[in-house]
């Protein structure tokens, strides 16, 4: 309970993360996919003498350095702004543990950041042997810091029996390797790289859509029709990625997706098994979009299809990043970290402490100063956001009056209490984590809630006030 709190109404700090996050992954996988798609196509328009085809080349360049290096790079800053804000235990013991690997990912990206700049400006002004090797010095940097942060993303879901058998010891980087390399780390990889390969296609159909296909009917073809084989290859490659990281998934964790899978005649879903064919349906359209407008039909290929194209990719990229975020519950760092921040276990900021010491006992931010003397309105307050806030808003994303509504005093009680206790049985133990806190901690969290969804002015409710 170091850190200030951040309170974003409505939508939600988790959402403010999602939706940066969401167009940084769009831009970050062009950059990587689209760093290998400039000097693959560069070298077969020099080995086909194609000088049209260089010059479209440099005005996609233009446009590659333009979304990557302005916008990727932006929207970059603003996840650590975000995540630092809203899960600040989860990104320090990200840094923590992987601070070395960081490093070497900001070192690769001052090194994509440069060659970029120069594979643009150089163009017609160096040999082209040498214009083409920045582009693939490019090409391997900018791979390069997908294989670092892919081993940092896929920690947060399977972290690994051997990280975890160390975690809270101050020994977790003694086990660098292993949790870099954790179970999930080569399926995300193949997973994340056949993205990369379709979104360079898809991001290569803005620019030559607007290439004129009656003035120049066989350069519009001849690369509208070798961009979509981009994202056709890509969809082979998928389902067989996604099966295989699906397999290596903790078991705990996939029952999200399978309970929906199960049962799906009968109409119970859950919100993964929804969000992941959200994911297959969306990429089937993409690949059948691109191949019926696109590779059969390049020269009437234009701007607004290839639009439609790229916000279906943009829907598909949503629905992935949230089912990967919605595989972790109710856990931020797998079998260790809960989504509000509370370790599992561990001397400090765990179950045990808070359950022991009090969920305030630390806190310097309960109004007053002194959580012993604060209205127990007050301390409610700073438990809710402290626990709850980084999943719940109380009136817009899940909101919290919507789903407590019709409850009165004694049934809230008794729902804390429930979230307290965390039994196996509870129908939230696979979503939610459990309260923490002391039974006075159960008690204001209680009349905190009670008194929003029950207001003295609205109904006879009273609030227990210290």
């Amino acid at each position: 309970m170091n850190y200030p709190f951040w309170n974003i109404p409505y939508l939600g700090s988790g959402w403010v993360i999602g939706i940066i996050a969401i167009f940084h992954v769009m831009i970050s996988q062009f950059a990587v996919g689209g760093g290998l798609y400039l000097p693959m196509a560069e070298r077969k328009a020099l080995k086909e003498g194609r000088e049209d085809w260089l010059k479209q080349l440099q005005v996609h360049s233009k446009f590659f350095l333009t979304i990557t290096g302005v916008y990727g790079t932006v929207s970059g800053v603003g996840i650590w702004f975000a995540i630092g804000l809203t899960h600040p235990e989860a990104t320090s013991t990200l840094i923590h543990n992987f601070v070395f690997g960081w490093a070497m990912e900001w070192a690769f990206f001052l090194v994509e950041l440069a060659t970029a700049a120069v594979y643009y400006y150089t163009w017609g002004k160096i040999d082209r042997k040498l214009h083409l090797t920045v582009g693939w010095v490019y090409a391997g940097a900018s791979a390069a810091t997908l294989i670092i942060i892919n081993g940092i993303l896929t920690f947060m879901l399977a972290p690994g029996d051997t990280w975890l058998s160390v975690a809270g010891t101050g020994k977790e980087a003694s086990v660098f390797w292993h949790a870099f390399f954790n179970p999930t780390y080569w399926p995300s990889l193949f997973m994340r790289t056949a993205v990369c390969l379709a979104l360079a296609g898809i991001w290569a159909l803005i620019t030559s859509s607007m290439i004129d296909g009656d003035e120049k009917p066989a350069l519009k073809t001849t690369i509208v029709q070798w961009s979509v084989k981009w994202p056709m290859a890509s969809f082979v490659i998928m389902p067989f990625a996604m099966i295989w990281y699906l397999f290596m998934v903790p078991s705990s964790q996939r029952a999200l997706l399978t309970l929906g899978i199960d049962t799906i005649g009968q109409g119970t879903f859950s919100t993964v098994t929804r969000i992941v064919l959200v994911v297959i349906i969306t990429s089937a359209t993409i690949v059948g979009v691109a191949y019926q407008l696109g590779y059969k039909n390049p020269r009437d290929f234009n701007l607004g299809t290839a639009i439609s194209i790229l916000l279906l990719a943009l829907m598909a990229t949503g629905a992935g990043e949230y089912s990967r975020e919605m595989l972790r519950k109710p856990f931020v760092v797998g079998q260790w970290m809960y989504s509000n921040g509370v370790r599992v276990r561990g001397p400090v900021r765990s179950v045990e402490t808070y359950n022991r010491d009090g969920y305030l006992k630390d806190s310097m931010w309960v109004w007053g100063g002194d959580a012993a003397t604060t209205s127990s309105y007050s301390r409610g307050e700073a438990i809710f956001r402290g626990e709850c806030s980084s999943c719940h808003t109380m009136d817009g994303y899940r909101p919290v009056r919507q789903l407590l509504a019709g409850r009165d005093q004694q049934n809230i009680t008794n729902f804390v209490k429930m979230l307290h206790d965390h039994k196996p049985d509870s129908p939230y133990i696979k979503y939610m984590p459990p309260m923490v806190g002391s039974d006075q901690d159960i008690t204001d969290l209680a009349n905190y809630l009670n008194y929003q969804v029950n207001p003295p002015g609205a109904a006879q409710q009273t609030v227990t006030r210290n």
